[in-house]
């Protein structure tokens, strides 16, 4: 049925979940990070789907742009395009990883489109290298480990996510693309213009998160000028995907706080 969290729509080139009930407030709109996908996001769509929001989960074509413009202001575009699409005015933004990456630079184009953010892991100042170019892409069980730094608790790499990852490691064109898009997430630093970014952000960290470490949160935090911390106990890189109650719940709570209707002007946000 329309509207359902698990429904995958397509419509002029863009593939995305379109779920929730369209109303005055700005729809939450899910970017997932560089080796991830919609199923990231599953729980997230869920619990805001109960609470009444409209959730817009694009598929970033991380692995499908053409070679010269994979980048992350590449992927910046395309949700641009997307958002247009639909003919949406603004929009919340969550982000992970590279999806985090992505929101920040979105932020600083169209402040005035952004009345939120929540970022999680984010890249932008500083991130480790997990190997997406490693000569040992060909061994299941290297890339089993080289997931595994994504988590705090192993047991959520899977058997299947280690096939999707064997998948995109041996196809040299995807391969191609994740190590140019790895290189320009280190190129397209953000660290110096964070203060521009002025939406309320809600930042939320695995305390165990060794690609983005705990540090990098610190910095964020510093730097942005409207921005909270909550760190997750026992939570590494994704605590969408390994802490979802918790995380659902500081999401839920930021956006019952921080969620404005379309269409109010700057004072009127300040009003309220």
């Amino acid at each position: 049925m329309p509207g359902s969290p698990t429904q995958l729509r397509e419509s002029a080139g863009f593939r995305f979940v379109d779920a929730g009930p369209h109303t005055d407030y700005p729809p939450i709109l899910l970017l997932h990070g560089m080796l991830g996908d919609l199923s990231n996001w599953t729980n997230a769509i869920e619990a805001l789907v109960e609470n009444s929001y409209r959730v817009l989960v694009p598929v970033l074509p991380v692995y499908d742009l053409p070679l010269i413009h994979t980048s992350v202001g590449g992927l910046v575009d395309y949700v641009r395009a997307f958002v247009e699409h639909l003919k949406i005015e603004s929009t919340v933004l969550v982000g992970n990883s590279l999806g985090g990456h992505v929101a920040l630079l979105y932020a600083m184009r169209y402040p005035e489109h952004v009345p939120a953010m929540i970022l999680s892991g984010a890249s932008g100042i500083y991130e480790t290298n997990i190997g997406t170019s490693v000569p040992r892409r060909q061994d299941k069980e290297y890339i089993r480990e080289r997931a595994a730094v994504t988590f705090y608790d192993p047991i959520h790499v899977t058997d299947s996510l280690v096939d999707e990852m064997f998948s995109i490691m041996n196809d040299r064109g995807r391969v191609a693309r994740l190590i140019k898009m790895a290189r320009s997430t280190k190129k397209e630093t953000v660290t110096e213009q964070l203060e521009m970014v002025t939406p309320p952000t809600l930042l939320v960290w695995g305390q165990d998160d060794v690609i983005t470490p705990p540090a990098v949160a610190y910095e964020f935090l510093e730097r942005m000028p409207n921005a909270t911390l909550h760190f997750i106990e026992r939570c590494g890189h994704a605590p969408m995907i390994e802490r979802p109650e918790e995380f659902n719940r500081l999401m839920l709570d930021f956006l019952g706080e921080m969620t404005v209707p379309v269409g109010l002007t700057t004072e009127e946000r300040s009003a309220r």
